[in-house]
């Protein structure tokens, strides 16, 4: 494989995504000569692969490098699970440098970061994934127009560069800051199939960005609801996990009534006064998980991990599926 054809970015890696989608989707309607003229776009919501993608790198203050990734999961529906091994790696380094193994549809930004020392140079960290019997990889190198400075990773979260009605938004990104977590509790644990396992979490923001509500229509840009936002979810493990209370998505769904920060009119839950975002948690097979709290204001984020072991037999249904 020559160094161009190689998959380096993610812009690259959703161009090729693009031209693959699967249930018939009218997404738009236009009148052309008097005549109605629809257009349709197939999508795939199942049965579909998932391309890594390097986001950039962004220089710490002591002159070290974190390396940005994220990732293209082309079903509309369907979360894929890779265990970290030869399908799901990173080198030099790995395999495991903190990818994550449960992959959310659609285009998921800056998931996670490698740290390299500053004189990296002209090295590059590869991150090689296999869904579907296809194999993909994204390279990491330190090539200049790959820098990713604050304000190009703020932007390129919530994809605005504006906002209607808020005329401070562009000072709020200048001064915002990322929002703090602390976990309560271990941040080991072990529990049953079938056991609810508590978890909590306090978090605090600074307010900078104030809460918008996400763009109402045809969500073609990937702009996301501005705010503080804090939600669990699986970042590590294959089977089914449930959360009382239930999650927004830490996803891209469009759809109406998705339930996700890029749901068309989607806005932030409103917040606890104490700050604290408990959760019970139970999982239907066992096995070692990573259940992640994302607190994101739209622009930054922060995440933690609970690392949970899981004992025990499979239940009824997990064993019947």
């Amino acid at each position: 494989m020559t160094r161009r054809s190689r998959v380096r970015t993610l812009k690259y890696a959703a161009a090729r995504a693009a031209v693959v989608v699967v249930v018939l989707t009218v997404t738009a309607l236009t009148v052309i000569g008097g005549q109605q003229t629809t257009f349709f776009q197939e999508r795939f919501k199942t049965g579909q692969t998932v391309a890594p993608a390097f986001e950039g790198w962004e220089q710490n203050p002591d002159g070290s490098v974190n390396l940005l990734f994220g990732y293209f999961n082309r079903n509309w529906e369907e979360q894929t699970h890779v265990p970290i091994g030869p399908a799901n790696s990173i080198e030099p380094g790995g395999p495991d440098q903190g990818q994550p193994t449960r992959f959310f549809p659609r285009r998921n930004k800056f998931i996670f970061k490698i740290r390299v020392p500053k004189d990296f140079g002209n090295k590059e960290v590869v991150w090689t994934l296999t869904t579907q019997g296809k194999t993909e990889r994204a390279y990491a190198t330190l090539k200049p127009d790959y820098k990713v400075d604050r304000r190009v990773y703020m932007t390129n979260m919530h994809m605005r560069l504006n906002v209607i009605d808020y005329p401070e938004f562009d000072q709020d990104m200048n001064d915002d800051v990322a929002p703090v977590v602390r976990l309560e509790g271990a941040s080991q644990r072990t529990v049953r199939v079938g056991e609810p396992l508590s978890l909590d979490a306090f978090v605090s923001d600074d307010g900078k960005l104030k809460v918008r509500a996400a763009l109402k229509g045809v969500n073609d840009s990937d702009t996301t609801a501005l705010g503080l936002r804090v939600a669990w979810f699986v970042y590590r493990g294959g089977g089914r996990v449930t959360f009382e209370p239930e999650q927004f998505k830490v996803w891209q769904d469009k759809t109406p009534g998705g339930n996700s920060p890029w749901t068309p009119g989607w806005t932030p839950p409103p917040l606890p006064a104490d700050g604290k975002h408990p959760v019970k948690v139970t999982f239907d097979q066992p096995g070692n998980y990573t259940i992640r709290l994302l607190a994101h204001d739209g622009a930054l984020q922060t995440h933690a991990d609970v690392i949970v072991n899981v004992t025990g037999a499979p239940t009824t249904s997990a064993s019947a599926r």
